[in-house]
């Protein structure tokens, strides 16, 4: 379909929507207020240092990514200068993942060395005055679950409860904020890419982890009763429809809050999201009025789930700055500024994480360079952390609950938002 054709299928469509308080349009912006949250995020694999068997593990060994993995960020051993970075922002919320693979390497040993760190990565985090928000599934699991078959097989739900288990009681009293699987969908299509699973296992490697949400949630309440629970999920502009019946509304009622991880939009005078296709994420434009249809979506969708940003940030070509000269703090503001138009607008938004505390492996490269502040992994031996404009940028924001009233953003509105087809073209934000 031609874009003007894509247009005017969308114009006639919006003739049947229904009024809908989530979608009114005020124009305006409201402080995000005290009890928004504020966050950080990062994950085991990608920013502990070298990892143990895994899937991941193998693919790197494998040669199926594009850069080695090398010493990684090194927050194994570095997590307190992080996470005291991360406090002096003003932050609220330290979002990182305890590793199945880390914490039991076999299938009837558990690493007390590798618990005794992330008890220390918790205590750190709540002296500084944070919440712990803590993923128990992202993107990786052991090697020995992989030569079980991996998500293939159902003995895979049993052991990966049996691992959330052990991990929600050991950290059950001290406030934390539990995420199950990291972009479920995401997770599947990773594991096509690599070769874990086969496209016709697929349907079922999901439905398996639909399953073992569900159960971890009950789970976790029993444990850990007063917690909030949910999966956060990548937006896909213009399919969420699709993907949310993947996963999403198939655990609406063992969810929390709607975890939203948003990244890039797609809009008539913009297609620059098709480099995602190739992992290029550095080359895409950002499109930061994406973030409040996205909230919009949610909201409509799931009007009885408060929506918490667990994943948002800018990545940059090996770091270097962009060619439009958008900068990072730039991306920050805009993107807060549009979840206070979501907030005046009715949608009930609780938190915020930045994506990421440092720069990380991307899952096969270092090349889209995420981090608040920047580690040169590859030809850094100090592993030195640099902090980019946005940790100040972030601290301000952070300060204010917000951007100011009469904040304009950098990056101008969309032209024909796709984000949340046919809403987003047709009813204009107005700014």
């Amino acid at each position: 379909m031609t874009y003007t054709l894509a247009l005017l299928a969308a114009l006639l469509a919006a003739q049947v929507l229904a009024p809908d308080a989530a979608t009114a349009r005020t124009g305006g912006i409201v402080p995000l207020g005290p009890g928004f949250e504020w966050g950080v995020a990062t994950s085991g694999f990608q920013a502990e240092g070298p990892p143990p068997d895994s899937n991941w593990s193998r693919y790197i060994a494998a040669g199926r990514t594009d850069d080695p993995y090398g010493s990684g960020p090194d927050f194994r051993h570095r997590y307190a200068e992080d996470i005291a970075n991360a406090a002096a922002m003003g932050v609220d919320t330290f979002r990182f993942s305890v590793e199945w693979a880390r914490v039991q390497p076999t299938p009837d040993g558990w690493d007390d060395a590798e618990f005794a760190y992330y008890d220390d990565v918790v205590r750190l985090i709540r002296a500084h005055g944070m919440r712990p928000m803590i993923t128990l599934d992202h993107f990786v699991v052991p090697g020995w679950v992989v030569d079980r078959g991996g998500w293939t097989t159902d003995a895979t739900i049993g052991s990966w409860l049996a691992n959330a288990e052990k991990v929600v009681g050991r950290y059950a009293g001290r406030d934390v904020t539990w995420i199950t699987f990291n972009e479920p969908t995401v997770l599947v299509q990773k594991e096509l890419t690599f070769g874990g699973i086969s496209v016709a296992e697929a349907p079922a490697a999901l439905d398996r982890m639909v399953r073992a949400h569900r159960d971890a949630y009950d789970l976790i309440h029993r444990i850990d009763p007063g917690s909030r629970v949910s999966s956060n999920v990548s937006y896909i502009p213009a399919a969420m429809g699709a993907v949310d019946a993947m996963f999403t509304d198939r655990v609406r009622d063992k969810l929390d809050f709607v975890g939203l991880d948003y990244y890039y939009g797609v809009s008539l005078d913009n297609l620059t999201a098709a480099a995602a296709l190739s992992d290029a994420f550095h080359d895409i434009r950002p499109q930061p009025d994406g973030i409040y249809h996205a909230a919009l979506h949610f909201a409509r969708r799931y009007p009885e789930l408060p929506i918490f940003v667990v994943e948002n940030g800018m990545p940059t070509d090996d770091g270097a700055a962009r060619p439009d000269g958008y900068t990072r703090s730039d991306h920050l503001r805009d993107h807060v500024y549009w979840l206070q138009r979501a907030k005046a607008d009715g949608v009930d938004v609780i938190g915020y994480n930045y994506w990421s505390i440092t720069d990380n492996y991307e899952w096969g490269s270092y090349r889209n360079r995420f981090g608040l502040y920047t580690v040169d992994v590859l030809t850094d031996p100090t592993l030195t952390r640099r902090p980019t404009d946005a940790v100040a940028g972030y601290r301000e924001v952070i300060a204010g609950g917000g951007v100011a009233a009469d904040y304009t953003p950098v990056m101008p509105d969309s032209v024909c938002s796709l984000v949340d087809p046919p809403a987003s073209c047709v009813a204009p934000t107005g700014s």
